[in-house]
């Protein structure tokens, strides 16, 4: 029984990791997307009301760490490459 209980905790801990990596691949392509967004963003041309949440999101992006940032520009670079 014990054996039965540990495949089980196995089986779900191995599907949950699998939710996380896909939920990591989306947040990804998400902050890839908006990076994308930032950096090709006319700050003169952009609405009075919408400054602090670009400034939000820049400085969001900012934070994440250099390896996470490359990993989602290369997401974003990966899914643009083929419609190009």
């Amino acid at each position: 029984m014990r054996d039965t209980q540990k495949e089980q905790e196995a089986s779900m801990l191995l599907a949950e990791i699998e939710i996380l990596m896909n939920e990591r691949q989306n947040l990804l392509k998400t902050t890839g997307a908006a990076a994308v967004f930032i950096a090709n963003l006319d700050c003169s041309k952009l609405p009075e009301g919408t400054y602090e949440a670009a400034e939000m999101l820049s400085n969001s992006l900012n934070a994440l760490s250099e390896e996470t940032l490359r990993d989602a520009l290369e997401k974003v670079k990966a899914e643009l490459a083929p419609g190009e």
